[in-house]
């Protein structure tokens, strides 16, 4: 396994479904974790036992997609540690249901703002941290809709082509600079909403968001030194 012993971690989106996982994983392994997410109740209830560590920062009330928000989050992470080593981009949903034509404006910059502008702000604001470490690892978190479009989803898999896009930008930019930029793309992710919405699926060929978190501690590790602007498949068997 990975060693995270003294590594920064930021996680965006900690008290979501795969969030929470990954907080978890990073922690176990012990890293110092700044948890980042909008529902301060939610990250409590999910990584509220990790706040009594010294170790960790919970910051909730974070709007990812307002970069004044995101730039005081991340300098309440640089006055306690000092640096951010890692940085992992698990914010993200899913709005869909209607074809393109009848599809509103409001739901199509819903899914930019939420999957792709967040994903933006938050390297931004990490990114120069790294720069002064000659080192980082960035992780975020496409789709796989975001390499083949589906029907009356244009615009969560516009939104997940733009982070894919934007990673492989984001690793030509810092690749000679230590700093390493890559995307996981999830399948249909085994959560308790997915299945209440579609309970006839066979779950079992569901990915289960621990297994995404597995492809993310291992690109956020040394081992993957040599991985810049790649976009893994994590796709289970569905």
């Amino acid at each position: 396994m990975p060693d995270f012993e003294d590594r920064v971690v930021v996680v965006s989106g900690a008290a979501g479904n795969l969030g929470g996982v990954v907080s978890h994983a990073f922690a176990e392994l012990g890293a110092h974790m700044g948890l980042l997410d909008r529902r301060p109740g939610r990250l409590q209830e999910v990584c509220g036992h990790l706040a009594g560590d010294p170790r960790h920062l919970l910051l909730g009330s974070v709007d990812m997609t307002d970069p004044e928000s995101v730039e005081r989050s991340f300098q309440q992470v640089i006055d306690k540690y000092g640096r951010v080593d890692v940085l992992v981009n698990a914010i993200g949903g899913y709005r869909g249901g209607t074809p393109i034509h009848e599809t509103s404006l409001e739901s199509w910059d819903f899914m930019f703002e939420l999957n792709a502008r967040s994903v933006f702000l938050t390297c931004r604001a990490a990114v120069p941290h790294m720069l002064k470490n000659g080192s980082g690892k960035i992780v975020n978190i496409g789709a796989r809709p975001g390499v083949k479009g589906a029907a009356n989803s244009g615009a969560y898999s516009g939104a997940k082509s733009a982070v894919i896009r934007f990673t492989e930008s984001l690793s030509e930019e810092l690749k000679d600079q230590g700093i390493n930029a890559n995307c996981v793309l999830p399948g249909h992710l085994d959560t308790p909403e997915n299945r209440e919405q579609t309970p006839q699926e066979d779950f079992s060929r569901w990915v289960a968001p621990s297994a995404v978190a597995q492809v993310i501690l291992f690109l956020a590790s040394d081992a993957a030194g040599t991985v810049h602007g790649a976009a893994i498949p994590a796709y289970g068997t569905g």
